[in-house]
């Protein structure tokens, strides 16, 4: 669980709020701004019987212009700035295992850099179209997940989440973690005296206090599908923006790949609101796009 916390303070406010495309889905992977800033050209004196004409560079095309992770921007013949896949040899070298990563493919990439410029190397094949970035470190063996178990899974999600909110409650000192809408939502949580503290629970008190507090649930439900509903903001979760929960979550808790894929109900590679919140245990009369906020 102490893991778990951590896991979430390091996504939370800005920075789960922040794109969720697969290739920003790094705790620690954000966006990366490519060119350089604007030359200042500094003239001298000059003769006064001189006409001179000051130059001044024009700004750098680049410059402010986003390119997805695996690419870098570079200036075409006509000056327009174009993202062309980044160079391997140009990231970083890994200097511990824990900047690996795993892909679909069950390959072990140095880290999240040599993976998605892998995947653009790929781009507009169908093994570039199925590869994604799996799972945070290197590739090992995940147990399958047995169908006990994958009922077990939403038992200590929703928990999780619970926890996640009021943990940010307590710490958002500078307003900066949650909203004032948020806070407000969190608060009634947070000073409920039958609220269930953070601990390591049995399943059958985990599903004792979900069918007694239901209504503590509900929003850290539909808070999370709004954190990672970000690019676009559509009502659907993609798979590239369920990356940041799911991507750390696999090496911990096994049933991850096959609960998120029993979210899609109708198979359609998209997570809508509803569907999430039913994989939750939530109500349909319950399911409200008004609490995600």
């Amino acid at each position: 669980m102490r893991m778990w916390l951590i896991f979430a303070l390091c996504l939370a406010g800005k920075a789960l709020a922040a794109p969720t495309e697969e290739e920003k889905m790094l705790v620690e992977v954000q966006d990366m701004e490519v060119g350089a800033n604007p030359v200042q050209v500094e003239t001298g004196e000059f003769d006064e019987a001189i006409e001179v004409e000051e130059d001044v560079v024009a700004e750098n095309p680049c410059l402010n212009y986003h390119c997805k992770k695996g690419k870098v921007c570079e200036v075409d013949e006509s000056n327009t700035p174009v993202c062309v896949c980044q160079d391997p040899s140009t990231c970083p070298e890994a200097t511990s295992e824990y900047e690996h990563v795993c892909g679909t493919d069950n390959k072990t990439y140095d880290s999240s850099c040599h993976f998605f410029t892998s995947k653009c190397a790929l781009e507009g094949t169908k093994k570039g179209h199925k590869l994604h970035l799996d799972y945070i470190g290197p590739c090992k063996y995940i147990a399958p997940c047995m169908d006990l178990e994958l009922t077990e899974f939403p038992l200590r999600m929703r928990d999780w989440l619970k926890n996640v909110l009021v943990t940010l409650y307590e710490r958002d000192e500078d307003n900066n973690l949650l909203t004032e809408k948020q806070k407000l939502r969190v608060k009634k949580i947070y000073e409920n005296a039958k609220r269930l503290e953070a601990g390591d629970h049995s399943l059958d008190l985990l599903a004792h206090d979900f069918e007694k507090n239901y209504n503590m649930y509900i929003f850290p439900v539909h808070w999370q599908f709004g954190q990672l509903d970000q690019h676009p903001v559509d009502g659907y979760l993609s798979h590239t923006e369920l990356a940041p929960l799911r991507a750390p979550l696999i090496p911990m808790e096994h049933c991850t790949t096959r609960f998120f894929e029993q979210c899609d109900s109708d198979n359609d590679k998209y997570i809508a609101l509803e569907e999430w919140a039913g994989c939750f245990g939530i109500k349909d009369q319950d399911v409200d796009k008004d609490l995600v906020i």
